[in-house]
């Protein structure tokens, strides 16, 4: 039998987030002879046991797919990683190791403080984010972004619709508050960024903020809103 601990942080829900993962996994092995089991490490990482004869090769299938929590940052290199904490004038991504992205790195995003460019942005907790170490001195490791990230965040506000991001719900359970909204009509897509992080891709002249007002109540997530803007 062996074990991996996995970049994929189980929260909320816990049932409900072990069940999306196995759902994703059993897909993703099942080619494979294998049979696995899902638990959560006291750090909230997802852990899975595996045995069969595929094992080994299925070990590394989910190591290279998912990536395992870091034990250090190194200076130069680009981890992946989710949004730990958004405070007034810092954004922490947790790696496995949490690091700090401080009021002058985030100006790739624009001006204002950390939580200002966070709601611009629909940066909320446990959204995925990759970013590349600046300093690690005294066990407080220092990032910023990836330009990959950057480039997406700002794909995202140019891209002239507004989105909708929202964390802890399934793909169903977001569709379920849209048809039960009737808003139906009114969203283009919702797009898988995470396990339990999507985006609801709006259409034009739709009002993001509007969908967040109709759909909130029925979802117990966090919710962000970027404003698309062609200009």
């Amino acid at each position: 039998m062996k074990k991996v601990v996995i970049l994929q942080p189980i929260y909320g829900n816990r049932e409900r987030a072990i069940n999306s993962l196995k759902a994703l996994v059993e897909n993703e092995l099942k080619e494979l002879d294998v049979d696995f089991e899902i638990s959560v490490t006291p750090e909230q990482w997802a852990e899975i046991s595996l045995e069969g004869e595929d094992e080994e090769v299925s070990e590394n299938f989910l190591v290279s797919k998912y990536g395992t929590p870091a034990h250090k940052a190194e200076p130069g290199k680009v981890y992946r990683g989710f949004i730990h904490a958004v405070e007034e004038d810092v954004l922490v991504v947790n790696i496995g190791i949490p690091v700090r992205v401080e009021a002058g790195e985030l100006k790739a995003l624009g001006s204002g403080k950390a939580k200002q460019l966070a709601a611009r942005f629909g940066l909320i907790r446990n959204l995925p984010a990759e970013i590349e170490i600046i300093e690690s001195k005294g066990g407080r490791p220092k990032g910023r972004f990836s330009q990959k990230q950057l480039d997406l965040w700002w794909e995202w506000k140019k891209v002239g619709t507004d989105r909708v991001i929202i964390n802890a719900a399934t793909r169903s359970e977001i569709k379920s508050a849209i048809k039960k909204t009737g808003h139906g009509r009114d969203i283009y897509e919702v797009e898988r960024l995470g396990l339990l992080e999507h985006a609801i891709v709006c259409r034009e002249k739709t009002d993001g903020p509007g969908i967040v007002a109709a759909i909130g109540p029925h979802l117990k997530s966090e919710i962000g809103v970027v404003i698309g803007s062609s200009d």
